[in-house]
């Protein structure tokens, strides 16, 4: 696991009486890697080194599972239990963000600070997918991508058509939408039951043209063999090959990010 790391160095960050390490590679403006659900694994890792790659920093908060582990199911249940358990994150809440929000938006602040640019990028993952928007309350960040955004759990149809925004950050996300011209970008299968499509409608509803949807068949018997699990767009479900559609959603956000802040893609 410690190869898994090879090129981070790890760094502490507190902020409003929380505090957890963080994992950076790279130089240029800094873009807030979230891992997905059981943690930072390899597959995250070699997101981040794509970012860096793209002439940005990449920024790892630790904020569940082991860095660096690869991901399996008995993980992936620990790490669960280990969020659901913490009063960091609300895996069920309505119209309210996770208490780690504020937290992560702080180190974005910071992170634009000490990195210069335009601004910060932010690519959430699974639990972490809707986070980024979140985080646009925050003016520092200026590439929110939503991958796969799994909060909250989608039971019935009220959790099924929400992505944990207050209806007072809700406001200020339009505004600099309308006003700066923000736009988010977000990543789906088509055939995720953890992403339902009633998110991605919402998205649209509340940001119309300012939300690029990206949606990957995944139905049964499609063409590009995306099995019905499909969840993970950029990191464990990802096939690298060019001409691909998860390559082209992983060109894709490459390029957003390069676009928002300031850098040429190269993938």
């Amino acid at each position: 696991m410690t190869d898994q790391l090879e090129g981070f160095t790890r760094e502490t960050f507190a902020a409003g009486g929380t505090t957890h390490d963080i994992y950076r590679a790279g130089s240029g403006p800094a873009v807030l890697v979230l891992a997905e659900m059981p943690g930072i694994t390899p597959g995250v890792l070699a997101f981040a080194r794509r970012v860096v790659g793209l002439g940005c920093t990449a920024v790892l908060p630790h904020l569940f599972g082991q860095p660096g582990r690869p991901p399996s199911g008995s993980y992936a249940a620990r790490s669960l239990v280990e969020v659901c358990i913490s009063r960091e994150f609300s895996g069920f809440a309505l119209g309210r963000s996770s208490p780690v929000i504020a937290w992560l938006r702080a180190l974005a602040a910071t992170e634009h600070e000490r990195c210069a640019g335009p601004g910060v990028g932010v690519v959430g993952m699974c639990y972490t997918g809707g986070f980024g928007l979140a985080m646009t309350v925050e003016d520092a960040v200026v590439a929110p991508v939503l991958s796969q955004p799994s909060l909250p759990f989608a039971l019935g149809a009220a959790r099924k058509s929400d992505i944990q925004v207050s209806a007072t950050d809700w406001t200020r996300i339009q505004s600099r939408a309308q006003d700066e011209g923000l736009c988010v970008l977000g990543l789906r299968f088509t055939g995720d039951k953890l992403v339902p499509k009633e998110r991605f409608q919402l998205l649209r509803d509340k940001l119309g043209d300012r939300f690029i949807g990206v949606e990957l068949d995944s139905s049964p018997g499609n063409p590009h063999g995306h099995p019905r699990i499909a969840h993970s767009v950029l990191t464990e479900h990802l096939d690298d090959r060019e001409g691909t559609p998860t390559r082209a959603a992983l060109d894709q956000v490459l390029e957003f990010l390069g676009d928002r802040l300031g850098v040429t893609a190269a993938t």
